[in-house]
């Protein structure tokens, strides 16, 4: 329990200590609504003892409660909704800054935590589990906290008015309250096991409608429709479980409340009847008392809502416990200036998950090397091994042995952040945002002048597309590169590349599903991007590796071919003059 409870403290202090304001401002809205609350019995006991007393002068009493009864209830109506709006303003910017820093944080992780999840299950797991914890950022404050300052509040009003009152209702809100921390925690595995089902359930879904077509094709839809029977059915089981344990926080107020009730009116009467009070003061207690079980009865619904919180925080603490396998350097060395040198040496790897520590590396004892300002041409057929390559010099994993080297440094002695500055990737499938023009081509870096990002979209032969933009730079794209053609699309990754000037350009199979024509303008934009640059080709096409310098061929994860570009095509028996010979590049290697 204690574990619990540190652990809401502790989400708590780490996203309000940044709203101190605002958190301030809710604290004096919220108490100042507490005290009008507690206040406004008193003047209502005020106005039953006068108008039932025989004094001929109590009308002015009278006028004077009513008056003041409705300025306060109108003061605490004002209170309640800037206290509300302040709490909901506070929740959602905590809510937001927690879904960012998760965003963040399983950014960072490595592409094996990455190839283990779906796209499906990773938006439930950032969206859904942190939209439960909008309602505890915002609510608990005002209804939890706020409620137990009510609750103490009134029990001191009532025991300066009948101390007697006060002590018996002491006695049983503590019990109260103590029944309700022993209930707290009963539904909070239940809804845990909710929320991995509604994951297990979102992640099934994005599988199924990412492969429509296939789907479709194939005839598979009623097979679909029966796996989503399975999972739709798993989570109204889980969610009908947790509903029922929720239930027990709500029998307990319950109960309490009608055992409380009776104790007011019962203590209340026996007083008036033996003129220990008066009416006014009869009915003060017994609001009071309803006071006291309405703030109870939110506690209930509140903590129904912190249990859903407290599966949420456990799924969040599950995935910040789960370490990237990528370790940053303590003193990071920063790669030189100008076209990078690449190194393998001796480089073993495997895709391995956890679930696989024996299976077959990739590479074994692989190594080559690339001078700066050379080109490499990489071939190989499908799954050779070639965009691995291309992979670990990202250092989106890190290899088990041997090592990499980008310009003389060991990858691991590099900041993952230099990496990506410096190396640069133009891919055949290109990701386009539902963003501007600038921020596709910039990655949102607001330092790159207007006019270079025009001048290399002109320099790169998009000067006509770029003229028929409606509003420039600032011009939409649609996401997934929709209304943009494929060609166009290369070129506007080809245009990132030269805004971010890297010394290393890898270029995997950029130009594979483009046609001749369309083709001809990438080769002029790869002829531009070489110069003064090492570079890296993946090629499908054989006029893509006439401009390499050196060709390596792989095969099953070992070199099959290493070489000079034009020693290779004067040596009539080697493999690649073979391919040449075909004339048939891309078929072979396909």
């Amino acid at each position: 329990m204690r574990q619990s409870l540190r652990r809401y403290g502790s989400f708590l202090l780490r996203y309000l200590r940044p709203q101190r304001r605002r958190v301030a401002l809710l604290s004096v809205l919220l108490l100042s609504s507490i005290g009008l609350r507690i206040a406004n019995p008193q003047i209502i006991r005020v106005f039953i003892d006068s108008a039932t007393s025989p004094d001929p002068n109590a009308g002015a009493s009278l006028v004077l409660a009513a008056g003041l009864f409705l300025f306060f209830a109108l003061m605490t109506q004002a209170l309640a909704v800037a206290a509300t709006y302040v709490s909901e303003n506070v929740g959602w910017y905590a809510t937001n800054q927690l879904r960012a820093d998760l965003l963040l944080y399983t950014l960072r992780l490595d592409m094996t935590f990455h190839n283990e999840k779906t796209p499906g299950e990773m938006i439930e797991r950032l969206d859904s589990d942190v939209m439960d914890l909008a309602i505890f950022f915002s609510q608990f404050l005002v209804q939890i906290v706020g409620n137990l300052i009510l609750v103490i509040g009134i029990l001191i009003v009532l025991y300066f008015t009948d101390w007697r009152i006060g002590l018996v209702l002491t006695v049983y809100e503590f019990g109260g309250l103590l029944a309700f921390n022993r209930v707290r925690e009963v539904a909070t595995p239940s809804w845990k096991a909710t929320r991995d089902a509604s994951t297990a359930q979102f992640g099934f879904i994005e599988e199924q409608i990412s492969g429509t077509e296939d789907i479709r094709a194939n005839g598979a839809e009623a097979y679909t429709l029966r796996n989503l029977a399975k999972f739709d059915r798993a989570r109204l089981t889980t969610e009908k479980r947790a509903g029922l344990m929720s239930s027990v926080v709500v029998g307990v107020w319950i109960w309490m409340y009608g055992i409380g009730r009776y104790l007011a009116f019962g203590g209340s009467l026996i007083l008036f009847s033996q003129g220990s009070i008066t009416l006014g003061l009869a009915y003060l207690i017994t609001y009071y008392t309803d006071a006291i079980f309405r703030p109870l009865r939110e506690i209930a619904q509140q903590i129904q809502n912190l249990q859903k919180a407290g599966g949420s925080i456990a799924r969040v603490d599950e995935l910040y416990q789960i370490e990237s396998r990528l370790i940053e350097p303590a003193h990071p060395q920063p790669l030189p200036e100008g076209p990078l040198s690449v190194a393998l040496e001796a480089v073993t790897f495997g895709y391995r998950a956890d679930s696989q520590p024996d299976k077959v590396p990739i590479f074994t004892d692989l190594s080559f090397a690339i001078a700066p300002g050379k080109v490499l041409g990489l071939l190989g057929r499908t799954g050779s091994g070639k965009s691995t390559i291309a992979r670990l010099l990202f250092r989106l994993y890190d290899v088990q042995q041997g090592a990499i080297r980008i310009g003389g440094r060991n990858v691991v002695d590099v900041a993952l952040t230099d990496i990506q500055a410096r190396i640069g990737l133009v891919t055949q499938d290109v990701q386009l945002f539902r963003a501007s023009v600038r921020d596709n081509l910039t990655f949102f870096d607001k330092t790159i002048p207007d006019e270079l990002i025009s001048q290399t979209l002109i320099d790169l032969g998009l000067g006509d597309w770029y003229a028929r933009l409606p509003d420039g730079l600032a011009t939409e794209l649609e996401g997934g590169g929709k209304g943009i053609s494929a060609g166009e699309a290369q070129l506007l990754a080809f245009t990132r590349v030269f805004l971010k000037n890297p010394g290393l350009v890898i270029m995997d199979e950029a130009s594979s599903r483009l046609d001749p024509a369309t083709e001809q303008l990438i080769e002029r934009a790869i002829d531009k991007l070489l110069i003064g640059r090492t570079a890296i080709i993946i090629a499908h096409r054989l006029t893509t590796v006439q401009r390499a310098d050196d060709i390596l061929i792989l095969e099953n994860g070992s070199i099959a071919e290493y070489g000079a570009y034009e020693e290779l095509i004067r040596t009539p028996d080697s493999r690649f003059a073979g391919l040449l010979r075909t004339g048939g590049l891309a078929e072979v290697l396909a």
